[in-house]
């Protein structure tokens, strides 16, 4: 069967590659560019504690020693500090881009499901029933035939445009000047929000300033800038820094050594469409976020280990419309849900002045809102729920509930493999297989061998094995709000199908098969639905 070509080169792109190859599905990536991103301290991105746990477990590089962990988290409003966390290895991760994508093409390098194309950019599409053809022009032009493609080309995404999907939103919803620049602030390893710095109390807009820490070092100061298009110079940016540095030492600027200046756009745009027959969009060339602190790479990862599992199951078994289509259910409304968020909270946060800043708690109350998005929590930046998918079954009778919803990300806990090791249960993830979920108190104290043929565990591996798709069989000691004996259901990427209690083999089966989307639709039916 023919490859999955992959149109982009970027974080999403590349990950997608390396997901499809996790699970025997090879691909071609289509680079526009040389192979090699610019070297941009100005361009970071910032992951949360599932998209960097993603990318560790397909690259295999540590990503919080490539970047920087952050140590805590403080917001201040003038002079007084509103809030403080301290993190562990939950942190956000603080990473330049271009070190990410260099991680994630050195992971490529021997990967030999994938092939990147450098200096191809796409130039048309064709589509047919029983696959997809790409034609690009450059130094590589050619014509390049793959059984679905996959657009990770960015906000101008050629591959919308070729396919006719309207991506309408909003246009310079938020500015940021940037600067990426060596210093010593009175704080290690932690990121700061200043909002109404004292040394700002004036002008169209009295400001707002974050700081985030990168390794040897190097911090990234973003300032937000009045609405409208006023440009920012070089000797504004540095006026910026300087009164900044001053404003959180000692009232002198300190040394500091300017590496990288940048004005960073957001935009919120939602394309219409995310699925055209064999073609679908990811990342970027999908939606555009990043108000109040919410960073869109950590959705358009999420994206990938999404499209991944599906598109691999339809690459190895056949196609399968509704799963393929479920992606675009499911991520669309996620992304959309956020976009809401962030739009209703945008005039109170942004508004300022009128009744709202005189009442008490209100300070306190955007500072949590903002914290939301930076940190990765609640509506504006928590990883999404798949709770109303329509691959979510129904009328299960030996359903009950545990701490995590259906649909929502499982919590990491560990576990027992069927080889008898001990592992997180994030790394058996994005294999392709489904995993069952056993929790068993006082496993962990026995050898497997001794309890592995005891109690309904002959019972639940039958039910497995009965299963109609691949699955692996774990057990746990214990799982956030789940008795004894309660078997969980957990999809390739890491979300919930169910919580049973007990071994029920019908309700088990059930809920698989709704996982895949329902009985796998044969080559015959799928090509004559399409007429």
């Amino acid at each position: 069967m023919d490859p999955v070509i992959i149109v982009g080169a970027g974080p999403v792109g590349l990950t997608l590659a390396l997901a499809l190859a996790r699970q025997e599905v090879p691909s071609v990536v289509l680079d526009e560019g040389p192979g090699k991103d610019e070297a941009r301290l100005a361009r970071t991105v910032v992951l949360r504690e599932d998209s960097a746990a993603l990318l560790e477990r397909l690259t295999g590089l540590p990503v919080g020693q490539a970047g920087c962990r952050w140590a805590g988290w403080r917001s201040m409003r003038r002079k007084q500090v509103m809030r403080e966390v301290s993190f562990d290895d939950s942190a956000p991760v603080h990473i330049a881009q271009h070190v990410l994508t260099g991680a994630l093409r050195a992971a490529l390098a021997g990967e030999r499901l994938v092939r990147i194309a450098v200096n191809s950019r796409l130039d048309g599409i064709e589509q047919e029933p029983s696959g997809v053809t790409a034609r690009t022009r450059g130094p590589e032009g050619t014509w390049w035939r793959g059984s679905y493609l996959v657009g990770c080309d960015g906000p101008r995404s050629t591959v919308r445009k070729l396919q006719d999907i309207r991506f309408p939103g909003r246009t310079a919803v938020e500015r940021y000047a940037v600067a990426a620049l060596r210093t010593e602030l009175p704080w290690s390893e932690e990121a700061l929000l200043h909002r109404v710095p004292p040394w700002r109390t004036s002008g169209p807009s009295a400001g707002e300033v974050t700081a985030r820490p990168l390794p040897d070092g190097a911090w990234r100061l973003d300032w937000l800038l009045p609405p409208g298009k006023d440009l920012v110079t070089p000797e504004l940016l540095v006026t910026r820094v300087r009164e900044t540095l001053a404003g959180w030492t000692d009232g002198s600027t300190p040394p500091y050594e300017l590496l990288d200046t940048g004005v960073h756009t957001v935009h919120h745009r939602l394309a219409r469409r995310w699925r055209a027959g064999r073609v679908l969009l990811a990342g970027d060339a999908a939606h555009l976020l990043g108000a109040l602190g919410t960073h869109g790479l950590d959705e358009g990862l999420r994206d990938a280990d999404n499209l991944a599992w599906k598109l691999a199951l339809a690459w190895h078994h056949g196609p399968h419309e509704a799963l393929l289509d479920s992606y675009q259910t499911e991520r669309r409304a996620v992304v959309a849900a956020r976009l809401r968020a962030a739009d209703q909270a945008l005039p109170l946060l942004r508004g300022g002045g009128g009744l709202r800043s005189y009442v008490p708690g209100s300070a306190r109350g955007h500072d949590a809102l903002l914290a939301e998005g930076h940190l990765g929590h609640g509506v504006l930046g928590a990883p999404g729920a798949y709770a109303d998918s329509p691959l979510a079954p129904r009328h299960l009778e030996g359903e009950v509930a545990v701490d995590t919803p259906v649909g929502a990300p499982v919590a990491d806990v560990r576990v027992t493999a069927e080889d008898g090791s001990f592992v997180q249960l994030r790394e058996r993830l994005g294999r392709g297989a489904l995993l069952v979920l056993l929790i068993a108190p006082g496993t962990g104290v026995w050898d497997r061998k001794h309890w592995v043929t005891a109690g309904i565990m002959p019972r639940l591996a039958a039910a497995v094995a009965a299963l109609p798709h691949p699955a692996e069989l774990l057990v746990a000691e214990s799982y956030p709000g789940a008795a004894a004996h309660t078997v969980l259901l957990i999809r390739p990427d890491g979300h919930l199908v169910t919580a049973l209690g007990g071994v029920r083999p019908a309700d088990l089966y059930a809920a698989a098969e709704a996982t895949l989307g329902g009985p796998v639709t044969s080559e015959a039916e799928a090509t004559a639905g399409s007429r």
